[in-house]
């Protein structure tokens, strides 16, 4: 590499860092930083962690009209970061789709890899959630609304669906692939992931922070992994399928959930 290069390659990298910074930024770092406010607030409370609560799909308005329209709003402002991601890894080769595999070229084998991560990781999960409110570590999650009316249902399943592509396509697919470029080892890239994953729930308690840094060690694991198949690409549609599945569990089958195990939902 002559001289005359290495100005531009430091450009580029430089140009890269602040792109991840401003990404995450927009997405979800303020999540990030408002969950360890929020924990630190819970700590410095009188009333113990065990005994508090949070809702993760409030009602936005007493009036149902505008419930729906707040919420809307809401997820259609989430997923502009995702949309982002997508144009900034696009190029002339192949769309921003295609590089992070969020098509649907595989759709049958998409589908039934996430529904086999979906529960390899949501039956530990549930069982770790048991186990640290038992022992009061743990707020009380209300992840859906305790009478689903058919709106309310089906503002829960977008709710789902933007979490599921914010996380996947942000903290997993966008984050390993730049930071790849910017010559981040595999495991360095994995653990970043993890960790931001982590972050934004620590306002559910430090073990429902840890049962998520696990869950984005696997999934990022296995987007980064090498198959040694010519032509293959990371793909990160079963993941946001994974994601969508856990999470339509949760937030639908939360009245159910609330009525069977009432001191644990």
């Amino acid at each position: 590499m002559t001289r005359a290069h290495r100005p531009d390659l430091r450009a580029t990298r430089l140009r890269l860092r602040w792109e991840i910074l401003i990404v995450l930024g927009l997405s979800l770092l303020p999540s990030g930083l408002s969950a360890i406010v929020t924990l630190a607030e819970l700590a410095a409370a009188p009333t113990p962690i065990g005994e508090t609560s949070a809702s993760i799909n409030p009602a936005a308005s007493e009036f149902p009209l505008f419930d729906v329209l707040h919420r809307l709003v809401s997820v259609a402002a989430a997923l502009v970061p995702v949309a982002l991601v997508v144009w900034l890894l696009w190029s002339r080769a192949e769309s921003g789709f295609a590089r992070i595999g969020l098509d649907a070229r595989r759709p049958a084998r998409d589908l039934g890899l996430g529904a086999l991560l979906a529960l390899a990781i949501g039956l530990p999960g549930l069982a770790l959630y048991a186990v640290s409110r038992a022992f009061g570590l743990t707020v009380q999650v209300v992840a859906g609304d305790a009478q689903l009316a058919w709106w309310t249902a089906v503002l829960l399943v977008l709710s789902a669906l933007r979490a599921a592509l914010i996380e996947e396509v942000v903290a997993v697919a966008y984050l390993a692939t730049r930071l790849r470029t910017l010559g981040w080892s595999r495991w360095g890239v994995i653990l970043a992931s993890a960790l931001l994953r982590g972050s934004y729930h620590l306002y559910q308690g430090v073990p429902m922070a840890l049962g998520n840094v696990v869950m984005g060690i696997v999934f990022a694991w296995w987007f980064t992994r090498r198959t040694g198949r010519i032509g293959d690409r990371p793909r990160v549609l079963p993941l946001v399928l994974a994601h969508l599945l856990l999470d339509l569990v949760s937030f639908l089958g939360y009245p159910l959930a609330a009525a069977l195990w009432p001191g644990l939902f």
